[in-house]
C-alpha cells in the first residue's frame, strides 16, 4: 500500500467540505499513457482502494502494458478507539487518503489495445468511491 515515508506534521485537520466540491486544476489530461480514468465526482480515496484498483487492472491485462498511478495518499486520517471519552485529545493516525476532485486523472494505461484498456479501467472504477470516466489521450 502507498503511504508517505516522512511527513512534516503527523496529524492534519480535515478541511472544509466546500474545498472538495471544487473542480481540479492539476492532473487534467492523460500525460504518460494513451488511456486514462478521470474522476467525475470528488472523494477521499484510501491507499487500500488505490491498491485494489491497481490489482484489478494488472490482473485483467495479465501483467502486460504499463500502468501509472497519478494520485498519492498523503493526508493522514486519525481515529479514536471505541468508547473513548471526550477530551481525550486527537486520535492516532489510522490511514492515509488522497483528495480527488472532479476532473482529476486517477490512473493511466498504455501498451494494450483500447478495448482491453477500457475494460481494465472500468474494473478499477468499481473499486473507487466516486464516479469515473474512460478517456483517451487526444480526447479532452
Amino acid at each position: 500500500m502507498l503511504l508517505p515515508a516522512k511527513v512534516k506534521y503527523r496529524k492534519m485537520q480535515r478541511g472544509r467540505s466546500t474545498a472538495r466540491t471544487r473542480v481540479a486544476t492539476t492532473k487534467l489530461d492523460v500525460s504518460f499513457g494513451s488511456y486514462g480514468l478521470k474522476a467525475i465526482g470528488s472523494a477521499w480515496i484510501t491507499s487500500r482502494q488505490i491498491e485494489a484498483a491497481r490489482r484489478a487492472m494488472t490482473r485483467f491485462i495479465k501483467r502486460g502494458g504499463k500502468i501509472w498511478i497519478r494520485i498519492f495518499p498523503d493526508k493522514p486520517i486519525t481515529n479514536h478507539g471505541n468508547e473513548s471519552v471526550m477530551g481525550g485529545g486527537k486520535g492516532a493516525v489510522d490511514h492515509y487518503v488522497a483528495i480527488v476532485r472532479p476532473g482529476t486523472v486517477v490512473f493511466e494505461m498504455d501498451g494494450v489495445n483500447e478495448a482491453t484498456a477500457k475494460e481494465a479501467l472500468e474494473l478499477a472504477a468499481y473499486k473507487l468511491p466516486m464516479k469515473c470516466r474512460f478517456v483517451r489521450k487526444n480526447q479532452m
